[in-house]
């Protein structure tokens, strides 16, 4: 089940030409039912059934929730919401340069906390 959801993120990570990024090692793997993408070993984005997640700074997922371009990311109905991290909109996920900017931005987000 999780193959199709790696196979878009790696496409989608690829045609946002993401593996440019310096100093940083980054890599595409199962994660549950979906894919992730992880930098220097540790995830920074999530791709599954429920939408493509974002590990965020607080302040840049509380304006894309206020936006309307994010929501709380939970992977199940009643589970815990996934603290750091943001479900972003279609919208954003159509728009690629807004989209590689967030992804750079969680990149480096989580490149920091090493």
């Amino acid at each position: 089940m999780a193959k199709p959801y790696l196979e878009k993120l790696i496409e989608r990570i690829e045609g946002l030409d993401i593996y440019s990024a310096e100093g940083v090692a980054i890599e595409c793997k199962h994660f549950f039912s979906g894919a992730a993408l992880y930098v220097n070993g540790n995830i920074c984005a999530t791709l599954s059934p429920i939408g493509f997640g974002l590990k965020l700074p607080n302040q840049i997922r509380n304006e894309l929730i206020a936006e309307g371009d994010g929501k709380v990311l939970r992977y199940f109905d009643k589970a815990p919401i996934k603290k750091e991290y943001v479900a972003l909109s279609q919208a954003i996920l159509d728009d690629s340069d807004r989209l590689t900017t967030l992804i750079h931005q969680s990149m480096e987000y989580v490149a920091m906390k090493d």
